[in-house]
């Protein structure tokens, strides 16, 4: 029996923005394992360059696109495969002292994209962007720490807070120059839509 299949040519568009799409939150969830993998250790929470990765995902691929990648990143690790800070993974990781600060990556990589669409893909505006995402996933990562390790506030602050505000900063104007640069790039490559989600 002869079946004839007639494929659109709008079909052929949808699934190929959405292989594209796929793609960058894959190769941005790896990214961001190996930065993991980069880190200063300190009593309970290290410094890594996790946050430096997700600034850059963020303002690379805009709000849904990098918040799914950071949800790729997270799911990676939940199901053991060690991209965590430390060559680690595993669900114990998620629900420990510093899994708050890994579900916080994807609420930052969100807003941080948000508010660069809401606005302009600019390296200012991505310094703010950052910042704001900066603090989401301190906060987020500090509230878990402090039940789960069963701190203080003040105890939380010192070991989750107060020894990445510097460092932080440092990262968000990286991720900001790294992120807009690299964007530029590939938006003039066409490998990603010159509009105000990546695509």
């Amino acid at each position: 029996m002869l079946y004839i299949v007639y494929i659109h040519k709008g079909d052929l568009k949808v699934n190929g923005e959405k292989l594209r799409v796929i793609i960058h939150c894959a190769i941005f969830a790896a990214i961001t394992g190996i930065f993991a993998q980069i880190e200063i250790p300190l009593p309970l929470v290290p410094i890594s360059g996790q946050t430096l990765a997700v600034g850059i995902t963020a303002t690379i691929l805009g709000s849904r696109y990098g918040a799914f990648a950071m949800v790729c990143y997270a799911a990676l690790g939940a199901v053991g495969v060690p991209v965590f800070a430390g060559f680690s993974g595993g669900a114990q990781v998620l629900v420990g002292p510093t899994g708050g600060y890994i579900f916080g990556f994807i609420v930052a990589a969100f807003f941080t994209g948000f508010i660069l669409e809401k606005t302009k893909f600019t390296i200012p505006m991505a310094m703010i962007a950052n910042t704001v995402g900066m603090i989401i996933t301190l906060i987020l990562g500090t509230i878990q720490l402090k039940f789960v390790a069963d701190l203080s506030w003040n105890q939380a602050m010192a070991a989750g807070v107060y020894p990445f505000i510097v460092v932080g900063l440092i990262k968000a104007f990286l991720a900001s120059w790294i992120g807009i640069t690299v964007r530029q790039r590939l938006v003039q490559a066409r490998l990603i839509g010159n509009r105000k989600a990546a695509a």
